[in-house]
């Protein structure tokens, strides 16, 4: 290390952010010996959090890998299980129902993709199955299976990917013992003030309220919509996207476990928002998003125990929150870290995604301290367009709908988009082509889940679809279908593959 190397990092704020901001940077210095920078996280067990990212997306496996996390381990740990995907109900109209699987819809074909070629069969064959038949996590979603991808060629038995359910708060415990096992430090107390630099304003310490002052070269900020460092300290503008995303208000419930142990999350549309149901091996989580201009809180919590599929283990808890982000998320030595630079509803899972890519792009970005501006620059640059094609893709699901049964579904069929997605949507509905703004967000099979779920149909697709033979096209997808549906026929059940590789220890009952 150079003279001008990290010689602290201080995170701000525990939970979920904060342990995942840690455990890569401890791992990432353990083997630099004395010269390795410290790094101390302060919390408060004052400070409660969210707690609501119980479902993830298939790049965290990349993380908890890079990490050397056993899958197995952690899945108990954390009282997990997988998940293949989210289905969706009642959006789009009320009575639809479809899913976003974590996976293609078969093999290109010619190098075109092969929901291409099954809108070419749809029009020219009668009765052509759903595209969704030859999605395999999809399929396997709806027989309850589950395995792990087998290796070797391209075939049914790995033609999907998987991610998680589970306890954000056995996670960010679980990771707290593997960060403090590489040389984390952690404090417990309250922040009460920011010390800056007068020479430059940039962050010299933090001052707790027993009177400690925690000095440090870099801050992460992980203290969640406080934003302590980033919003207060740096004073870094908040940009507000209520008017595309209205939704506001959350209350979360936790209920008995439900049989079957399903593989996926689940979204029900509601009159003033929407209920997720995420299954874990010792209990349920549920809750209801919603805009507090169209629903009382009372009565949002009556439509959230109301939709219920077990009995509640407690009574909902209130969450209130602004959709949005910060127009910079680095700003001189502190960068912002979870709900600190911005919040997505939870509806594709992204929080923790958002968290694991903006950790991941601070250490490929990690300065020295001299903190070269354009370090920050590019770091902001990348996260923007994470989290408007983020944005984006949730509005798509508020937008392309004809329900018009209440104040809420009106109100998103007549709200303006961004011109990022209404270029995506016209761009499907005239010619079948999908347009990927941000190659680290969400790929095209994703956007057509949502696009054909929804009911949006091109009116053309790619001309070169039409010069393959149809009965050699049509054959293909018969046998491709076959494969899919013999493959997901072998399969365990998801419950019966947790009991045999992963059962959580039972949990202590309280008292």
């Amino acid at each position: 290390m150079s003279d001008l190397s990290l010689r602290k990092i201080v995170i701000v704020g525990g939970g979920t952010a904060g342990w995942m901001a840690a455990a890569p940077l401890a791992q990432l210095f353990a083997r630099a010996g004395a010269r390795r920078p410290e790094i101390v996280l302060v919390e408060s067990p004052d400070i409660g959090t969210i707690g609501v990212g119980e479902a993830t997306l298939p790049p965290i496996r990349a993380y908890n890998k890079t990490l050397g996390l056993d899958e197995a381990d952690f899945v108990r740990q954390t009282q997990g299980s997988f998940k293949l995907g989210i289905e969706f109900r009642d959006w789009g109209h009320v009575g639809n129902r479809f899913f976003h699987g974590f996976g293609d819809f078969g093999p290109a074909i010619e190098g075109r993709s092969p929901w291409q070629h099954w809108l070419r069969l749809q029009r020219s064959v009668a009765d052509m199955p759903t595209y969704e038949d030859w999605s395999t996590p999809t399929v396997m979603a709806r027989r309850n299976r589950f395995t792990l991808p087998e290796g070797g060629a391209p075939s049914a038995a790995n033609a999907f990917s998987f991610a998680y359910h589970f306890d954000a708060g056995l996670y960010a415990a679980y990771l707290r013992d593997y960060a403090m096992q590489r040389g984390a430090q952690r404090i417990e107390g309250l922040i009460v003030d920011v010390e800056l630099r007068p020479e430059d304003g940039f962050v010299a310490a933090v001052k707790l309220q027993d009177g400690r002052r925690i000095d440090g070269d870099l801050f992460i900020d992980c203290s969640g919509f406080r934003a302590l460092l980033v919003g207060g300290a740096m004073q870094s503008p908040f940009e507000d996207w209520s008017e595309l995303l209205p939704c506001n208000s959350a209350q979360a419930v936790p209920s008995e476990r439900v049989e079957p142990l399903t593989p996926y999350t689940q979204s029900t549309a509601k009159a003033a928002g929407w209920q997720w149901r995420i299954p874990l091996q010792h209990r349920t989580g549920n809750g209801h998003v919603y805009c507090s201009s169209f629903i009382s809180d009372d009565e949002a919590a009556a439509t959230l125990l109301a939709g219920l599929d077990s009995k509640a283990l407690d009574t909902p808890r209130q969450l209130r929150f602004t959709t949005g982000r910060r127009k910079q998320g680095w700003v001189k030595n502190v960068v912002a870290i979870g709900l600190s630079s911005g919040f997505l509803e939870p509806l594709e899972s992204t929080s923790i995604q958002l968290i694991m890519d903006a950790v991941g792009r601070l250490i490929q970005f990690l300065p020295d301290r001299n903190f070269k501006p354009h370090l920050a620059a590019e770091f902001n640059r990348l996260m923007a367009r994470q989290y408007e094609s983020i944005r984006d893709f949730i509005v798509l699901h508020y937008k392309v709908t004809a329900r018009r049964d209440s104040e809420l579904w009106r109100y998103c069929a007549a709200m303006p988009m961004p011109d990022s997605l209404a270029h995506q949507i016209e761009l499907f509905r005239s010619t079948g082509r999908v347009a990927v703004l941000d190659p680290d967000s969400f790929a095209e099979p994703s956007w057509v889940s949502l696009f054909l779920g929804l009911g949006l149909r091109p009116e053309a697709c790619d001309p070169f679809v039409d010069l393959i033979d149809v009965q050699a096209l049509l054959q293909h997808f018969v046998r491709l279908r076959q494969a899919i549906t013999q493959t997901v026929a072998g399969m365990p059940d998801h419950a019966d593959y947790i009991a045999k590789h992963a059962p959580a220890p039972r949990p202590v009952s309280p008292g």
